[in-house]
Protein backbone atom coordinates (compact mmCIF):
# COMPACT_ATOMS: atom_id res chain seq x y z
CA UNK A 1 0.00 0.00 0.00
CA UNK A 2 1.67 3.06 -1.02
CA UNK A 3 2.16 6.32 2.26
CA UNK A 4 0.26 9.05 1.96
CA UNK A 5 3.60 11.30 0.48
CA UNK A 6 3.48 8.95 -2.40
CA UNK A 7 -0.06 8.87 -3.35
CA UNK A 8 0.28 12.39 -3.24
CA UNK A 9 2.69 13.00 -5.28
CA UNK A 10 1.10 10.58 -7.80
CA UNK A 11 -2.35 13.06 -7.39
CA UNK A 12 0.64 15.93 -8.01
CA UNK A 13 1.14 14.14 -11.42
CA UNK A 14 -2.22 13.68 -12.14
CA UNK A 15 -2.86 17.38 -11.93
CA UNK A 16 0.44 18.35 -14.13
CA UNK A 17 1.82 19.52 -11.05
CA UNK A 18 5.80 18.69 -10.98
CA UNK A 19 7.38 21.79 -10.27
CA UNK A 20 7.13 23.22 -6.35
CA UNK A 21 7.96 26.50 -4.71
CA UNK A 22 8.95 26.99 -1.52
CA UNK A 23 11.68 27.65 1.33
CA UNK A 24 11.23 24.54 3.82
CA UNK A 25 11.87 24.00 7.11
CA UNK A 26 12.19 21.38 9.26
CA UNK A 27 8.09 20.97 9.67
CA UNK A 28 8.09 19.92 5.41
CA UNK A 29 11.38 17.68 5.32
CA UNK A 30 8.93 14.52 5.42
CA UNK A 31 7.81 15.72 2.52
CA UNK A 32 10.18 16.42 0.66
CA UNK A 33 12.22 13.55 1.44
CA UNK A 34 13.56 11.42 -1.24
CA UNK A 35 12.02 13.91 -3.81
CA UNK A 36 11.06 12.34 -7.22
CA UNK A 37 13.20 12.90 -9.76
CA UNK A 38 10.82 14.27 -11.99
CA UNK A 39 9.63 16.85 -9.93
CA UNK A 40 11.48 20.28 -9.88
CA UNK A 41 11.94 22.44 -6.39
CA UNK A 42 12.67 26.36 -7.15
CA UNK A 43 14.04 27.26 -3.79
CA UNK A 44 13.45 30.58 -2.58
CA UNK A 45 15.53 32.54 0.12
CA UNK A 46 12.59 33.98 1.57
CA UNK A 47 9.00 33.00 1.63
CA UNK A 48 7.57 36.42 0.01
CA UNK A 49 9.45 35.43 -2.62
CA UNK A 50 8.59 31.92 -3.22
CA UNK A 51 4.69 33.07 -2.91
CA UNK A 52 5.60 35.59 -6.02
CA UNK A 53 7.50 33.09 -7.86
CA UNK A 54 4.75 30.62 -7.99
CA UNK A 55 1.98 33.51 -8.52
CA UNK A 56 4.12 34.94 -11.57
CA UNK A 57 4.02 30.90 -13.12
CA UNK A 58 0.14 30.08 -12.01
CA UNK A 59 -1.10 33.70 -13.89
CA UNK A 60 1.29 32.96 -16.88
CA UNK A 61 0.19 28.58 -17.40
CA UNK A 62 -3.13 29.41 -16.04
CA UNK A 63 -2.88 26.56 -13.88
CA UNK A 64 -2.55 25.75 -10.08
CA UNK A 65 1.16 26.29 -8.59
CA UNK A 66 2.30 24.62 -5.19
CA UNK A 67 4.04 26.16 -2.89
CA UNK A 68 5.49 24.97 0.19
CA UNK A 69 5.81 26.64 3.35
CA UNK A 70 6.95 26.77 6.75
CA UNK A 71 4.96 26.48 9.44
CA UNK A 72 3.30 29.13 11.11
CA UNK A 73 6.64 32.07 10.87
CA UNK A 74 6.58 30.99 6.99
CA UNK A 75 3.45 31.45 6.09
CA UNK A 76 3.45 35.06 8.27
CA UNK A 77 6.17 36.13 5.83
CA UNK A 78 4.13 34.90 3.01
CA UNK A 79 1.13 37.01 3.65
CA UNK A 80 2.17 39.50 1.50
CA UNK A 81 2.03 37.87 -1.61
CA UNK A 82 -0.89 36.13 -0.72
CA UNK A 83 -2.51 39.35 -1.09
CA UNK A 84 -1.71 39.72 -5.06
CA UNK A 85 -2.65 36.33 -5.42
CA UNK A 86 -6.15 36.76 -4.02
CA UNK A 87 -6.69 40.05 -5.94
CA UNK A 88 -5.48 38.67 -9.11
CA UNK A 89 -7.25 35.77 -8.77
CA UNK A 90 -4.04 33.18 -8.67
CA UNK A 91 -4.69 29.61 -8.12
CA UNK A 92 -2.26 28.28 -5.81
CA UNK A 93 -1.91 25.31 -3.51
CA UNK A 94 0.03 26.65 -0.13
CA UNK A 95 0.76 23.60 2.07
CA UNK A 96 2.54 24.59 5.52
CA UNK A 97 4.19 21.92 7.58
CA UNK A 98 2.56 21.46 10.98
CA UNK A 99 3.99 19.70 13.92
CA UNK A 100 3.60 16.03 14.72
CA UNK A 101 0.41 14.86 16.02
CA UNK A 102 2.02 13.92 19.32
CA UNK A 103 2.97 16.79 20.72
CA UNK A 104 0.20 19.11 18.85
CA UNK A 105 -1.68 20.00 22.08
CA UNK A 106 0.99 20.97 23.82
CA UNK A 107 2.07 23.95 21.57
CA UNK A 108 6.08 23.33 20.89
CA UNK A 109 8.28 25.36 19.19
CA UNK A 110 6.80 25.66 15.40
CA UNK A 111 3.37 24.56 15.88
CA UNK A 112 1.20 26.59 14.01
CA UNK A 113 -1.51 27.59 16.56
CA UNK A 114 -5.35 27.97 14.73
CA UNK A 115 -3.76 27.46 11.39
CA UNK A 116 -6.48 27.54 9.64
CA UNK A 117 -7.18 31.09 10.65
CA UNK A 118 -3.51 32.22 9.92
CA UNK A 119 -4.09 32.84 6.64
CA UNK A 120 -7.94 34.18 6.18
CA UNK A 121 -8.82 36.44 4.75
CA UNK A 122 -6.77 36.38 1.71
CA UNK A 123 -7.44 32.38 0.69
CA UNK A 124 -10.78 30.86 -0.38
CA UNK A 125 -10.39 27.90 1.72
CA UNK A 126 -7.69 26.78 4.93
CA UNK A 127 -8.12 23.27 6.05
CA UNK A 128 -5.80 20.89 8.36
CA UNK A 129 -6.93 17.11 8.20
CA UNK A 130 -8.69 15.81 11.12
CA UNK A 131 -6.36 12.44 10.67
CA UNK A 132 -3.34 11.65 8.56
CA UNK A 133 -5.62 9.47 6.32
CA UNK A 134 -7.67 12.32 5.37
CA UNK A 135 -4.89 14.21 3.81
CA UNK A 136 -4.90 13.25 0.23
CA UNK A 137 -8.50 14.25 0.01
CA UNK A 138 -7.72 17.15 1.52
CA UNK A 139 -5.21 17.81 -1.53
CA UNK A 140 -7.42 16.94 -4.02
CA UNK A 141 -10.24 19.06 -2.68
CA UNK A 142 -7.48 22.12 -2.85
CA UNK A 143 -6.41 21.20 -6.21
CA UNK A 144 -9.55 21.35 -7.66
CA UNK A 145 -10.90 24.36 -5.77
CA UNK A 146 -7.77 26.47 -6.72
CA UNK A 147 -9.05 26.73 -10.45
CA UNK A 148 -12.59 26.76 -9.77
CA UNK A 149 -14.35 30.12 -10.68
CA UNK A 150 -13.04 32.78 -9.12
CA UNK A 151 -9.56 31.08 -8.67
CA UNK A 152 -7.43 32.12 -5.57
CA UNK A 153 -5.12 30.24 -3.08
CA UNK A 154 -5.72 27.74 -0.78
CA UNK A 155 -4.05 26.68 2.30
CA UNK A 156 -3.33 23.10 3.98
CA UNK A 157 -1.69 22.73 7.07
CA UNK A 158 0.04 19.19 7.43
CA UNK A 159 1.40 17.72 10.10
CA UNK A 160 4.68 16.21 9.37
CA UNK A 161 4.13 12.85 10.59
CA UNK A 162 1.12 12.25 7.94
CA UNK A 163 3.36 11.74 5.39
CA UNK A 164 4.88 8.22 6.04
CA UNK A 165 1.22 7.05 7.02
CA UNK A 166 -0.24 4.37 5.06
CA UNK A 167 -3.11 5.49 2.52
CA UNK A 168 -6.79 4.15 2.57
CA UNK A 169 -6.90 1.63 -0.88
CA UNK A 170 -10.32 3.90 -1.39
CA UNK A 171 -8.49 7.14 -1.99
CA UNK A 172 -6.53 6.02 -4.88
CA UNK A 173 -9.99 7.05 -6.55
CA UNK A 174 -9.07 10.49 -5.84
CA UNK A 175 -6.27 10.22 -8.54
CA UNK A 176 -9.00 9.94 -11.75
CA UNK A 177 -11.17 12.84 -10.55
CA UNK A 178 -11.97 15.47 -12.82
CA UNK A 179 -13.48 18.54 -11.68
CA UNK A 180 -14.54 21.19 -14.05
CA UNK A 181 -16.65 24.37 -14.63
CA UNK A 182 -19.32 25.72 -17.10
CA UNK A 183 -20.55 29.16 -17.10
CA UNK A 184 -21.56 30.07 -20.30
CA UNK A 185 -24.84 32.33 -21.39
CA UNK A 186 -27.92 30.43 -21.79
CA UNK A 187 -29.77 31.40 -25.22
CA UNK A 188 -32.01 33.61 -23.43
CA UNK A 189 -29.63 35.43 -20.95
CA UNK A 190 -26.77 36.01 -24.09
CA UNK A 191 -30.31 37.57 -26.53
CA UNK A 192 -31.02 39.47 -23.61
CA UNK A 193 -27.48 41.20 -23.03
CA UNK A 194 -26.81 41.21 -26.96
CA UNK A 195 -30.15 43.25 -27.33
CA UNK A 196 -28.85 46.29 -24.55
CA UNK A 197 -25.56 46.27 -25.92
CA UNK A 198 -27.27 46.57 -29.30
CA UNK A 199 -29.21 49.28 -27.89
CA UNK A 200 -26.77 51.46 -26.68
CA UNK A 201 -26.14 54.70 -28.54
CA UNK A 202 -22.54 55.23 -27.19
CA UNK A 203 -21.48 51.92 -25.48
CA UNK A 204 -17.95 52.12 -23.86
CA UNK A 205 -16.06 49.03 -22.23
CA UNK A 206 -14.12 48.29 -19.46
CA UNK A 207 -11.67 45.33 -19.28
CA UNK A 208 -9.78 43.77 -16.20
CA UNK A 209 -7.11 41.27 -15.82
CA UNK A 210 -9.69 37.97 -15.86
CA UNK A 211 -9.80 38.86 -19.79
CA UNK A 212 -6.25 38.35 -20.41
CA UNK A 213 -6.57 35.11 -18.17
CA UNK A 214 -9.46 33.78 -20.22
CA UNK A 215 -6.51 34.37 -22.92
CA UNK A 216 -9.97 36.28 -24.28
CA UNK A 217 -8.19 39.28 -25.86
CA UNK A 218 -9.09 38.57 -29.08
CA UNK A 219 -13.04 37.73 -28.54
CA UNK A 220 -12.29 41.42 -26.67
CA UNK A 221 -11.39 43.23 -30.12
CA UNK A 222 -13.72 41.43 -31.90
CA UNK A 223 -16.35 42.97 -29.63
CA UNK A 224 -15.27 46.57 -29.45
CA UNK A 225 -14.74 46.60 -33.38
CA UNK A 226 -18.54 45.45 -33.65
CA UNK A 227 -19.86 47.87 -31.26
CA UNK A 228 -17.06 50.54 -32.16
CA UNK A 229 -16.80 50.86 -29.02
CA UNK A 230 -13.74 52.50 -27.07
CA UNK A 231 -12.00 50.35 -24.65
CA UNK A 232 -10.62 51.52 -21.03
CA UNK A 233 -8.77 49.30 -19.00
CA UNK A 234 -9.79 49.44 -15.11
CA UNK A 235 -8.20 51.05 -12.74
CA UNK A 236 -5.09 49.37 -11.13
CA UNK A 237 -4.88 46.63 -13.45
CA UNK A 238 -2.54 43.66 -13.07
CA UNK A 239 -2.46 42.57 -16.32
CA UNK A 240 -2.94 43.91 -19.87
CA UNK A 241 -6.46 42.54 -21.48
CA UNK A 242 -6.52 44.17 -25.18
CA UNK A 243 -4.12 45.44 -27.51
CA UNK A 244 -2.13 49.09 -26.34
CA UNK A 245 -1.73 49.88 -30.32
CA UNK A 246 -5.39 49.20 -31.18
CA UNK A 247 -7.43 51.90 -32.84
CA UNK A 248 -9.97 51.69 -30.05
CA UNK A 249 -7.79 51.26 -26.87
CA UNK A 250 -7.79 54.89 -24.30
CA UNK A 251 -5.64 53.74 -21.56
CA UNK A 252 -5.83 52.95 -18.16
CA UNK A 253 -8.49 54.75 -15.55
CA UNK A 254 -7.84 56.38 -12.72
CA UNK A 255 -8.67 54.67 -9.62
CA UNK A 256 -10.56 57.29 -8.26
CA UNK A 257 -14.62 58.05 -8.64
CA UNK A 258 -14.71 61.53 -9.77
CA UNK A 259 -11.83 60.57 -12.21
CA UNK A 260 -13.45 57.43 -13.66
CA UNK A 261 -17.21 59.16 -13.95
CA UNK A 262 -15.38 62.28 -15.31
CA UNK A 263 -14.11 60.38 -18.26
CA UNK A 264 -16.95 58.36 -19.05
CA UNK A 265 -18.97 61.34 -19.44
CA UNK A 266 -21.76 60.99 -22.46
CA UNK A 267 -21.45 57.02 -22.38
CA UNK A 268 -24.52 55.50 -22.26
CA UNK A 269 -23.41 52.41 -21.77
CA UNK A 270 -20.93 50.64 -19.65
CA UNK A 271 -19.62 47.14 -20.03
CA UNK A 272 -17.16 45.91 -17.59
CA UNK A 273 -15.20 42.66 -18.44
CA UNK A 274 -13.60 40.85 -16.10
CA UNK A 275 -12.80 43.53 -13.50
CA UNK A 276 -14.08 44.83 -10.32
CA UNK A 277 -16.62 47.51 -10.13
CA UNK A 278 -14.13 49.90 -9.55
CA UNK A 279 -10.91 48.90 -7.62
CA UNK A 280 -10.71 52.96 -6.17
CA UNK A 281 -7.97 54.22 -4.62
CA UNK A 282 -7.49 57.63 -4.29
CA UNK A 283 -10.58 59.49 -2.61
CA UNK A 284 -11.89 61.46 -5.13
CA UNK A 285 -15.46 61.93 -4.77
CA UNK A 286 -17.56 61.57 -6.88
CA UNK A 287 -20.38 59.91 -9.11
CA UNK A 288 -20.08 56.45 -9.41
CA UNK A 289 -20.93 56.78 -13.01
CA UNK A 290 -22.50 60.20 -15.19
CA UNK A 291 -25.57 60.35 -15.19
CA UNK A 292 -27.85 58.61 -17.59
CA UNK A 293 -25.18 55.66 -17.63
CA UNK A 294 -26.00 51.97 -16.95
CA UNK A 295 -23.32 49.66 -16.22
CA UNK A 296 -23.09 45.97 -17.07
CA UNK A 297 -20.51 43.89 -15.24
CA UNK A 298 -19.26 40.19 -16.77
CA UNK A 299 -17.00 38.80 -13.59
CA UNK A 300 -16.09 35.11 -13.06
CA UNK A 301 -16.37 36.14 -9.33
CA UNK A 302 -19.62 36.11 -7.50
CA UNK A 303 -17.81 38.72 -4.24
CA UNK A 304 -17.00 40.92 -7.05
CA UNK A 305 -20.27 41.04 -8.39
CA UNK A 306 -22.67 41.00 -5.01
CA UNK A 307 -20.33 43.63 -3.57
CA UNK A 308 -20.60 46.35 -6.67
CA UNK A 309 -22.29 49.43 -5.74
CA UNK A 310 -24.19 49.93 -9.21
CA UNK A 311 -25.48 48.19 -12.15
CA UNK A 312 -26.33 44.77 -13.27
CA UNK A 313 -23.76 41.85 -12.65
CA UNK A 314 -23.61 38.60 -15.00
CA UNK A 315 -21.17 35.51 -12.84
CA UNK A 316 -19.82 33.51 -15.41
CA UNK A 317 -17.04 32.33 -17.77
CA UNK A 318 -15.20 35.27 -18.59
CA UNK A 319 -13.92 34.17 -22.18
CA UNK A 320 -16.87 31.74 -22.77
CA UNK A 321 -18.96 34.85 -22.73
CA UNK A 322 -17.09 37.76 -24.50
CA UNK A 323 -16.86 34.92 -27.33
CA UNK A 324 -20.65 34.32 -26.75
CA UNK A 325 -21.64 38.09 -27.41
CA UNK A 326 -18.75 38.94 -30.28
CA UNK A 327 -20.68 36.41 -32.46
CA UNK A 328 -24.00 37.43 -31.64
CA UNK A 329 -23.48 41.80 -31.65
CA UNK A 330 -24.36 43.00 -35.06
CA UNK A 331 -22.09 45.67 -36.76
CA UNK A 332 -22.87 48.95 -35.36
CA UNK A 333 -23.64 51.96 -37.52
CA UNK A 334 -21.62 54.25 -35.83
CA UNK A 335 -18.22 55.50 -36.78
CA UNK A 336 -15.30 54.02 -34.72
CA UNK A 337 -13.29 55.37 -32.32
CA UNK A 338 -10.53 57.83 -33.82
CA UNK A 339 -6.92 56.49 -32.83
CA UNK A 340 -5.69 58.25 -29.69
CA UNK A 341 -2.60 59.69 -29.91
CA UNK A 342 0.58 58.23 -28.51
CA UNK A 343 2.79 60.74 -26.71
CA UNK A 344 5.96 61.32 -28.91
CA UNK A 345 8.83 59.48 -28.36
CA UNK A 346 11.26 60.99 -26.20
CA UNK A 347 14.41 62.54 -27.55
CA UNK A 348 18.01 61.66 -26.16
CA UNK A 349 18.98 63.42 -23.08
CA UNK A 350 21.77 63.96 -20.57
CA UNK A 351 21.99 61.74 -17.30
CA UNK A 352 19.98 61.15 -15.65
CA UNK A 353 17.68 60.06 -18.22
CA UNK A 354 13.91 60.55 -18.18
CA UNK A 355 12.17 57.28 -17.30
CA UNK A 356 10.03 57.76 -20.25
CA UNK A 357 13.19 57.56 -22.39
CA UNK A 358 13.87 54.15 -20.66
CA UNK A 359 10.64 53.04 -21.50
CA UNK A 360 10.79 54.03 -25.09
CA UNK A 361 14.34 52.40 -25.70
CA UNK A 362 12.84 49.19 -24.04
CA UNK A 363 10.03 48.98 -26.01
CA UNK A 364 12.14 49.61 -28.97
CA UNK A 365 14.72 47.59 -28.56
CA UNK A 366 12.87 44.42 -26.59
CA UNK A 367 10.81 41.42 -28.85
CA UNK A 368 7.43 42.26 -29.78
CA UNK A 369 6.45 39.79 -27.85
CA UNK A 370 8.48 40.31 -24.93
CA UNK A 371 6.47 39.83 -21.36
CA UNK A 372 6.66 43.10 -18.74
CA UNK A 373 6.51 42.60 -14.86
CA UNK A 374 6.36 46.25 -13.70
CA UNK A 375 6.65 47.50 -9.71
CA UNK A 376 8.06 51.15 -10.82
CA UNK A 377 4.88 52.05 -9.45
CA UNK A 378 5.25 55.96 -10.23
CA UNK A 379 5.98 55.16 -13.87
CA UNK A 380 2.76 53.03 -14.17
CA UNK A 381 1.21 55.42 -16.24
CA UNK A 382 4.04 56.01 -18.88
CA UNK A 383 4.22 52.38 -19.48
CA UNK A 384 0.73 51.99 -20.26
CA UNK A 385 0.93 54.98 -22.57
CA UNK A 386 4.28 54.22 -24.04
CA UNK A 387 4.51 50.63 -24.30
CA UNK A 388 3.34 48.00 -27.29
CA UNK A 389 1.83 44.89 -25.46
CA UNK A 390 -0.08 43.27 -28.04
CA UNK A 391 -0.08 39.45 -27.27
CA UNK A 392 -1.78 38.24 -24.26
CA UNK A 393 0.26 37.52 -21.50
CA UNK A 394 2.23 40.24 -22.14
CA UNK A 395 2.23 42.03 -18.48
CA UNK A 396 2.18 41.36 -14.80
CA UNK A 397 1.84 43.88 -11.89
CA UNK A 398 1.08 43.29 -8.12
CA UNK A 399 -2.36 43.35 -7.87
CA UNK A 400 -2.64 44.50 -3.89
CA UNK A 401 -0.98 47.75 -3.97
CA UNK A 402 2.18 46.44 -1.94
CA UNK A 403 5.41 45.90 -3.24
CA UNK A 404 7.83 42.53 -3.43
CA UNK A 405 5.69 41.22 -6.28
CA UNK A 406 7.59 41.62 -9.56
CA UNK A 407 10.99 40.17 -8.95
CA UNK A 408 9.70 36.91 -7.99
CA UNK A 409 7.03 36.85 -10.26
CA UNK A 410 9.34 37.53 -13.07
CA UNK A 411 11.04 34.38 -12.34
CA UNK A 412 7.95 32.49 -12.01
CA UNK A 413 6.78 33.57 -15.60
CA UNK A 414 9.96 33.41 -17.05
CA UNK A 415 10.01 29.42 -15.93
CA UNK A 416 6.42 29.03 -17.54
CA UNK A 417 7.03 30.79 -20.70
CA UNK A 418 10.46 29.89 -21.72
CA UNK A 419 10.28 31.12 -25.11
CA UNK A 420 8.94 34.87 -24.83
CA UNK A 421 11.59 37.22 -23.37
CA UNK A 422 10.75 38.63 -19.60
CA UNK A 423 11.55 41.98 -18.90
CA UNK A 424 11.02 43.11 -14.77
CA UNK A 425 10.74 46.87 -14.44
CA UNK A 426 11.90 47.67 -10.84
CA UNK A 427 11.63 50.94 -8.96
CA UNK A 428 14.91 50.82 -6.40
CA UNK A 429 12.69 51.05 -3.99
CA UNK A 430 10.38 47.83 -4.53
CA UNK A 431 13.49 46.06 -5.40
CA UNK A 432 14.69 45.76 -1.91
CA UNK A 433 11.61 43.34 -0.77
CA UNK A 434 12.34 40.69 -2.95
CA UNK A 435 16.14 41.20 -3.73
CA UNK A 436 16.99 37.29 -3.02
CA UNK A 437 14.33 36.37 -6.15
CA UNK A 438 17.71 37.44 -7.94
CA UNK A 439 19.74 33.98 -6.50
CA UNK A 440 16.89 31.86 -7.38
CA UNK A 441 17.12 33.22 -11.03
CA UNK A 442 20.76 32.58 -11.03
CA UNK A 443 20.73 29.30 -9.73
CA UNK A 444 18.04 28.51 -12.26
CA UNK A 445 19.61 29.98 -15.23
CA UNK A 446 16.17 32.14 -15.68
CA UNK A 447 17.24 34.85 -18.01
CA UNK A 448 14.74 37.83 -16.66
CA UNK A 449 16.42 41.02 -17.80
CA UNK A 450 16.22 43.31 -14.39
CA UNK A 451 16.25 46.79 -15.14
CA UNK A 452 16.38 49.08 -11.70
CA UNK A 453 15.04 52.43 -12.15
CA UNK A 454 17.17 54.05 -9.73
CA UNK A 455 15.68 57.76 -8.86
CA UNK A 456 16.06 57.57 -4.98
CA UNK A 457 12.99 58.02 -3.66
CA UNK A 458 9.80 56.19 -3.39
CA UNK A 459 8.30 58.15 -5.99
CA UNK A 460 4.48 57.03 -5.84
CA UNK A 461 4.39 57.67 -2.23
CA UNK A 462 6.20 61.18 -2.51
CA UNK A 463 3.39 61.36 -5.46
CA UNK A 464 0.65 60.42 -2.86
CA UNK A 465 1.62 62.75 -0.14
CA UNK A 466 1.47 65.52 -2.57
CA UNK A 467 -2.32 64.35 -3.01
CA UNK A 468 -3.29 63.94 0.72
CA UNK A 469 -0.87 67.53 1.66
CA UNK A 470 1.15 65.05 3.98
CA UNK A 471 3.89 67.53 4.50
CA UNK A 472 7.13 66.59 6.34
CA UNK A 473 6.68 63.21 5.61
CA UNK A 474 10.06 61.09 7.00
CA UNK A 475 11.51 58.46 5.27
CA UNK A 476 10.34 59.01 1.26
CA UNK A 477 14.20 58.50 -0.19
CA UNK A 478 16.44 55.35 -0.49
CA UNK A 479 19.65 56.40 -1.64
CA UNK A 480 23.63 54.65 -1.58
CA UNK A 481 22.27 51.08 -3.03
CA UNK A 482 24.65 49.84 -5.02
CA UNK A 483 22.30 47.29 -7.05
CA UNK A 484 25.31 45.97 -9.19
CA UNK A 485 27.00 44.85 -6.37
CA UNK A 486 23.98 43.23 -4.37
CA UNK A 487 23.39 41.45 -7.68
CA UNK A 488 26.88 40.01 -8.31
CA UNK A 489 26.99 38.76 -4.86
CA UNK A 490 23.19 36.72 -5.74
CA UNK A 491 25.63 35.59 -9.48
CA UNK A 492 23.48 37.67 -11.73
CA UNK A 493 25.97 39.86 -14.05
CA UNK A 494 25.33 43.32 -13.35
CA UNK A 495 25.99 46.80 -14.89
CA UNK A 496 25.21 50.59 -14.17
CA UNK A 497 24.43 52.86 -16.50
CA UNK A 498 23.00 56.30 -17.09
CA UNK A 499 22.93 57.45 -20.55
CA UNK A 500 20.88 56.89 -24.01
CA UNK A 501 23.77 54.56 -25.42
CA UNK A 502 25.12 52.74 -22.28
CA UNK A 503 21.65 51.50 -21.55
CA UNK A 504 21.25 50.41 -25.06
CA UNK A 505 24.41 48.77 -25.09
CA UNK A 506 23.64 46.77 -21.60
CA UNK A 507 20.09 45.90 -22.55
CA UNK A 508 20.95 44.33 -26.47
CA UNK A 509 23.72 43.02 -24.29
CA UNK A 510 21.08 41.14 -21.56
CA UNK A 511 18.74 40.25 -24.58
CA UNK A 512 21.52 37.83 -25.82
CA UNK A 513 22.61 37.07 -22.52
CA UNK A 514 20.61 33.34 -22.01
CA UNK A 515 21.34 34.10 -18.33
CA UNK A 516 19.64 36.79 -15.55
CA UNK A 517 20.71 40.19 -15.99
CA UNK A 518 19.89 43.29 -14.48
CA UNK A 519 20.86 46.95 -15.11
CA UNK A 520 20.75 49.74 -12.82
CA UNK A 521 19.97 53.21 -14.66
CA UNK A 522 20.28 56.04 -13.36
CA UNK A 523 16.58 58.51 -14.01
CA UNK A 524 15.12 61.42 -13.10
CA UNK A 525 11.83 61.49 -10.83
CA UNK A 526 8.60 63.08 -11.37
CA UNK A 527 5.00 63.02 -10.13
CA UNK A 528 3.33 60.46 -11.87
Amino acid sequence: MATIRELTYDLLRRNGITTIFGNPGSNELPFLQDFPTDFRYILALHEGAAVGMADGYAQATGRTALINLHSAAGTGNAMGGLANAWNSHSPLLVTAGQQTRAMIGIEPLLTNLDATTLPKPLVKWSYEPARAEDVPLAMSRALHLSGLPAPGPVYLSIPYDDWAKPAEPESLRLLDRVVSAAGALGDDAKAGLVARLERSSNPVIILGPDVDAARANAHAVRLAERLKAPVWIAPSAPRCPFPTTHANFRGLLPASMAGISRLLQGHDLVLVVGAPVFRYHEYDPGPFLPVGAELIQITCDPDEAVRAPMGQAVVGNVGLILAALADAVSDAARAAPEPRQRPPRIAPGEAPLAPERVIDLIDELAPRDAIYVNESTSTIEAMWQRMRWEKPGSYYFGAAGGLGFAMPAAVGVQLAEPDRQVIALIGDGSANYSITALWTAAQHGVPVVFVIMRNGTYGALRWFAGVLNAGGVPALDVPDIDFVAIATGYGVEAVRVDTDDGFAAAFAKALEAGRPSLIEVATTWKSP
